[in-house]
């Protein structure tokens, strides 16, 4: 799985059953990776208690930490695994943060996490720890929900062949090559998914000789003759290349259900700032609807915006 060796996966600390964990433990098997269980926690009681010392608070967080690291253990004892297998338990108030920070420091190669329905109106106004690791992770992350990953299943590779700016075309290469490799891993079958939006519904009345069928006939083909550049390049069968006119959220899902997708990979943008809080990326819209994994990649050229201090 281009050679990742450290898996960091971050727990769930409201629940015993970790999705996660398992996804990781299923993929370092096969590629011989390691697992590192990591655990962000904070109760801002601790920091208010303002009668004791200093050194009795930090005994405190110790002992919480300790609790929760002998948690962890019992979760971990009841995977039968040889994979080698190590916990990270800190204290800090913001986990996004914890987690980039000991994927940089540790050199970690993917992160994994659970994800969980996220209430649409808030996904956009109070952006959740799953948002912030997709719009800054440094490294690839892994989003597992529960469908399961039969053998003989199917990958998705969700591109944009239409787009013909360098930076696309890069990201198409390395989106294809990471999803033929995983199908190769658990021997699955890779699909392109492209999608391509349809004539805007106003033209008709702005430019009267405007013809929206034959637009969208002629988008249509530009993007399957661009799929199937891409899928001859990368040795893919005609037959598991598919277009579809509309919004990426709307037809990357939709692909994803009717073929019965265990995973889905795709690009990010790693928009940050007021226009990722009020827009969102498209990966973003597009998780909310799927009903299988997600690889998420960043660009070429991606700079984590959280730094070590």
């Amino acid at each position: 799985m281009d050679n990742y060796k450290k898996f960091l996966v971050v727990i769930d600390p409201t629940s015993d059953e970790q999705p996660a964990l398992s996804r990781a433990f299923q993929l370092a098997a096969k590629t011989g990776a390691s697992v590192h269980a990591f655990l962000s926690i904070y109760d801002f009681s601790y920091e208010m208690t303002t009668m004791l010392s200093v050194q009795e608070r930090e005994a405190m967080r110790e002992t919480v930490i300790d609790s929760q690291r002998d948690w962890l253990a019992e979760v971990l004892a009841k995977y039968q695994t040889d994979v080698n297998c190590e916990i990270h338990v800190v204290w800090h108030n913001r986990p996004f943060e914890a987690v980039i920070h000991h994927a940089l420091r540790c050199g970690m190669d993917l992160i994994i996490k659970a994800t969980r329905a996220h209430d649409s109106l808030k996904s956009v106004i109070f952006t959740p720890t799953d948002w912030h690791l997709l719009r800054k992770a440094p490294v690839p992350v892994l989003l597992v929900k529960e469908h399961e990953w039969p053998e003989n299943g199917k990958v998705i590779a969700a591109v944009d062949a239409g787009n013909h700016e360098d930076s696309h075309a890069g990201l198409n290469q390395v989106i294809v090559k990471k999803a033929k490799n995983l199908a190769s891993l658990i021997n699955a079958e890779t699909h392109l998914v492209n999608s391509y939006p349809g004539a805007p519904l106003n033209i008709s009345v702005e430019i009267p000789d405007f013809d929206p069928e034959s637009y969208n006939n002629a988008v249509k083909k530009h993007h399957e003759s661009e799929l199937r550049k891409l899928a001859e390049e990368a040795a893919i069968n005609a037959e598991c290349c598919h277009v579809g006119e509309g919004l990426p959220e709307d037809v990357i899902p939709a692909y994803a259900r009717n073929i019965d997708a265990e995973l889905v990979v795709m690009g990010t943008v790693g928009r940050t700032g007021l226009s990722a809080a009020l827009i969102g990326n498209t990966a973003e819209h597009v998780i909310d609807q799927l009903n299988c994994d997600v690889l998420a990649i960043k660009p070429e050229g991606f700079e984590c915006p959280i730094k070590l201090g």
